[in-house]
């Protein structure tokens, strides 16, 4: 931990600004500061610890809304004086609501709100809709663990890889066909089968949704 301390550049105050960011959006949710103390209890802890320079004391974020931001990773930029907090954030960041605090937008010609998204409405939000693979993942991950009489996931595993193979061929050619016949609700279903089978197949191979996700980026 002093180590890591030793490589915050604090200001003159002794805080540091921070960025906290969707850690599977990418959006920017709030920029806050921590001193040397909010740091240590964020490491240690995994929830978001900032310094109000208002009230002057430590604060958990979360603490009173219960919108908590669980740590994924901490980064320092090149200079060593901001960090780069990417987060699992509980309903919205910013005290008005809104999921992020970025959420009005200046043009040439005026300002306008961009998003005035409530934590009621976050259950439409890619972030929330992503996790879905990623509970898709966990439970095929648990049926390893505690196999179920039935479950057609555990028939996958005890057929191996050939046996996943060929049904991730089948369901692509299902696809295709479906997309031929131009039937929208079809494609949608084959396709939610194709996934399925390509996470059952990354969990045979161990590689994470992460993986993908960081493959993607890499190619926006």
């Amino acid at each position: 931990m002093e180590l890591m301390l030793q490589q915050l550049k604090f200001n003159s105050e002794g805080l540091i600004p921070v960025i906290a960011q969707d850690h599977l959006t990418n959006e920017v949710l709030m920029l806050a500061y921590m001193n040397g103390e909010a740091f240590k209890k964020s490491m240690e802890t995994g929830k978001v610890y900032y310094f109000s320079r208002s009230r002057n004391k430590l604060w958990l974020k979360g603490e009173t809304s219960g919108h908590f931001q669980k740590i994924k990773s901490v980064r320092l930029d090149c200079d060593g004086d901001t960090l780069l907090i990417k987060v699992e954030q509980t309903g919205a960041a910013c005290h008005t609501g809104n999921y992020s605090c970025f959420y009005r937008e200046f043009s040439k010609m005026e300002q306008k709100e961009v998003s005035l998204q409530s934590p009621d409405r976050m259950h439409d939000s890619a972030r929330e809709k992503a996790e879905i693979l990623q509970e898709v993942y966990d439970v095929i991950l648990s049926r390893i663990a505690e196999p179920k009489e039935g479950s057609y996931t555990n028939y996958l595993f005890e057929k191996g890889i050939d046996k996943m193979l060929k049904k991730v061929g089948e369901e692509a050619a299902e696809v295709i066909i479906a997309s031929k016949n131009e039937d929208r609700g079809e494609v949608i279903y084959e396709i939610a089968d194709l996934f399925y089978h390509i996470i059952v197949l990354m969990v045979e191979r161990g590689v994470q949704l992460d993986d993908i996700y960081d493959e993607l980026k890499k190619r926006r």
